[in-house]
């Protein structure tokens, strides 16, 4: 994989994973309250704003590399967030991986492997 691609795709990756965790941050606020209130509470809070920003930024990125790679390959490796985002919601939020959630982790991270090195 070319260096530029690589950076690319990476950036995609972290971008997605920061954004996810900001929205889950967000949601995730105990004092938000139900309904409008909530809404409120979530917007008035910088996990919102930074989740909407990474998206921004991700789209950016996402564009400028699908127009390095093709299409199939592109969708194929940015199945990667998958893993990146469960693994992060572990680590930060105490998220449950289950046998069969590490066994589809495994089998999409081989996936990616594979896809990435061209065959």
């Amino acid at each position: 994989m070319q260096p530029t691609v690589f950076s690319l795709w990476l950036l995609t990756v972290v971008l997605d994973t920061v954004g996810q965790l900001a929205f889950k941050a967000a949601a995730g606020d105990p004092e938000a309250g139900d309904g409008l209130a909530r809404w409120r509470h979530m917007l008035a809070r910088p996990w919102i704003w930074l989740g909407g920003v990474c998206y921004v930024f991700e789209f950016l990125a996402w564009i400028a590399f699908l127009t390095l790679v093709p299409l199939g390959r592109g969708l194929l490796l940015g199945c990667i967030n998958i893993v990146a985002i469960m693994l992060a919601g572990r680590l930060l939020f105490g998220e449950t991986l289950t046998p069969r959630r590490v066994t589809g982790m495994v089998l999409i991270t081989l996936g990616v492997a594979l896809v990435g090195a061209g065959l």
